[in-house]
């Protein structure tokens, strides 16, 4: 069995219990119920829920099976056992990644689970938990270019990146001219047409790449150190990020974080 489902069903009998216990208070007369007071400590969008924000088209972070079949993936599997450690509900808002932050700033969502990488400009912005995936960015090419083989290669050469991403922005400080994509989706099939030279990226998205398109012809021409991505959250949700990193920190030790890495990688990339 899937953890998803498994969460979903707890959720179901966890909210069943919240019901019990409002009217419970209803009848006493008794003021709001401790689940009111911890939602007014994090200030979520939604009593009781846990709004995340996730784009939906992001394989296997962050997606639909088959394309249109249910929300999966590693990054939604992270956010449904965190918010079941928190006794929360949990909606996902499917966002494109250009419109993500815009979102946050505006209040429509709790936190971004979409593979954030922490950078000192994004922390000005905003507050990460703890990070849950440390990978390197790589630059990917067509098998056999070799007129690539560092970032510095990329000078003069044309990448597909999403125009807000890390990424992009490691393309930029190469001197690489870039293609604006929505996503790994079209920035692949774009390398794979021969209309860029190359993409950067993160391994592990490329790595399930090949898992799925086992006969693709690309290659990692360079990467970088690891980066940690982390969920995501507006300046004033402190509270959440506590509770949150208090959450992730008993699925470390649990091993949950470690199996969902095995389940989506083939091995822990959670550290």
């Amino acid at each position: 069995m899937s953890r998803a489902p498994r969460v979903r069903t707890l959720l179901g009998l966890a909210a069943a219990s919240v019901t019990v216990v409002a009217l419970a208070a209803c009848s006493s007369g008794a003021p709001a119920s401790s689940e009111a007071a911890g939602d007014d400590e994090y200030g979520l969008v939604k009593a009781g829920t846990l709004t995340v924000a996730t784009e939906g088209t992001y394989p296997p972070f962050t997606y639909h099976e088959g394309g249109a079949g249910e929300l999966v993936g590693y990054d939604v599997e992270i956010a449904e056992a965190v918010a079941e450690k928190l006794g929360l509900e949990i909606q996902f808002e499917e966002t494109q990644w250009d419109a993500i932050f815009a979102g946050l700033d505006a209040g429509r969502f709790d936190v971004i689970a979409n593979q954030v990488s922490i950078n000192p400009d994004r922390e000005e912005d905003y507050l990460f938990s703890t990070p849950y995936t440390v990978s390197p960015s790589v630059v990917v090419v067509n098998e056999g270019d070799d007129s690539i083989s560092s970032f510095e290669d990329l000078k003069g050469k044309t990448t597909a990146q999403s125009l807000t991403s890390n990424f992009y922005q490691l393309a930029v400080d190469a001197g690489a001219n870039v293609e604006a994509v929505e996503g790994w989706a079209q920035a692949v099939a774009l390398l794979e047409q021969g209309r860029v030279d190359a993409t950067v990226n993160d391994k592990l998205t490329y790595l399930d790449y090949l898992k799925q398109t086992p006969d693709a012809k690309l290659a990692v021409a360079a990467e970088t150190d690891p980066s940690e991505s982390a969920l995501t959250f507006a300046k004033d949700k402190t509270a959440l990020v506590k509770a949150i990193d208090e959450a992730l920190a008993e699925l470390r030790e649990e091993g949950v974080l470690a199996e969902l890495g095995e389940k989506y990688f083939g091995e822990d990339v959670s550290q």
